[in-house]
């Protein structure tokens, strides 16, 4: 069974073992699949129509499903990789450990956002951003300038506390635990995250920064607490709804998952820790 760590807990192999599969990945063409699948939901998920990866119910299945996959693609390199997750809680520097050059690198330099040092440097060569929305085929970074603060315990505690799923009009107006969480709402936890890091994760094709995915883990991971915190409260909308998933209806681009098949986290992965 995949357990997903902490990313300040990885040791030092852990982690040459993570980036090796993610450059891996990248090399093959592989992983920039995945972010033209994001960027894709990114642009046609609005408010006022078909909506399923974002501003919406499924925000958190469609997620988790996209997350499985990625890490099944890493998995197919090297079957010892696990997702890592960021607890921004706790990590809320642009000098925390998941930074250092031998991991994802730092920020991006003043004068263009470029990421010069780490493995996912332009200049090793072995991470170009091909997936681009402003023609810049480099990684780019501006930690803490978009926003000053990460989200803080306090302010997470006060989303898991919710105890409704979601609820009308399901979307970025809604005033449930999903888009507290996402961000549309409140204080604003999953959205500020991307805003902070800049770049790219400030983009639909926030994926083209690894980060992305350490990001998501600890949302997903959030997900699972507030199961564990509200047992009795159900994914939301249960039956057929206008532009959005519910409970038992499937989910682009695969069509073959609906959200009742990803409540269940423990049929794929765990966590080392749901404290």
């Amino acid at each position: 069974m995949t357990v997903r760590k902490n990313q300040a807990s990885l040791t030092a192999a852990e982690k040459r073992s993570f980036v090796d599969a993610l450059l891996e990945l990248k090399r093959t063409g592989r992983y920039d699949t995945f972010v033209t699948t994001h960027n894709a939901f990114i642009m046609s998920d609005t408010d006022s129509g078909d909506r399923v990866g974002h501003r919406s119910p499924s925000f958190l299945p469609w997620h988790r499903r996209f997350l499985i996959q990625f890490e099944q693609a890493l998995q197919a390199i090297d079957p010892a990789v696990a997702l890592p997750y960021w607890d921004w809680t706790a990590d809320r520097t642009a000098s925390a450990s998941l930074w250092a050059p031998g991991f994802l690198g730092g920020t991006g330099r003043s004068r263009d956002g470029q990421v010069t040092e780490g493995p996912f440097a332009v200049s090793g060569g072995r991470w170009p951003v091909t997936v681009t929305v402003d023609g810049r085929g480099f990684l780019r970074r501006a930690l803490g300038s978009g926003v000053a603060q990460l989200p803080t315990r306090a302010e997470v505690d006060s989303v898991l506390a919710m105890p409704t799923y979601d609820n009308a009009p399901w979307n970025s107006a809604s005033d449930g635990f999903r888009n507290h969480l996402e961000g549309w709402r409140g204080v604003n936890l999953h959205n500020r995250v991307h805003v902070w890091v800049g770049g790219q994760m400030a983009t639909g094709a926030s994926p083209n920064d690894p980060v992305f995915w350490l990001h998501h883990a600890f949302i997903d991971r959030l997900w699972a607490q507030w199961q564990a915190r509200h047992p009795r409260s159900a994914y939301l909308p249960a039956g057929a709804t206008r532009n959005v998933v519910g409970l038992n209806d499937v989910m682009r681009p695969w069509n073959d998952v609906t959200p009742a098949e990803m409540l269940d986290h423990t049929k794929f992965y765990t966590f080392d820790t749901l404290a």
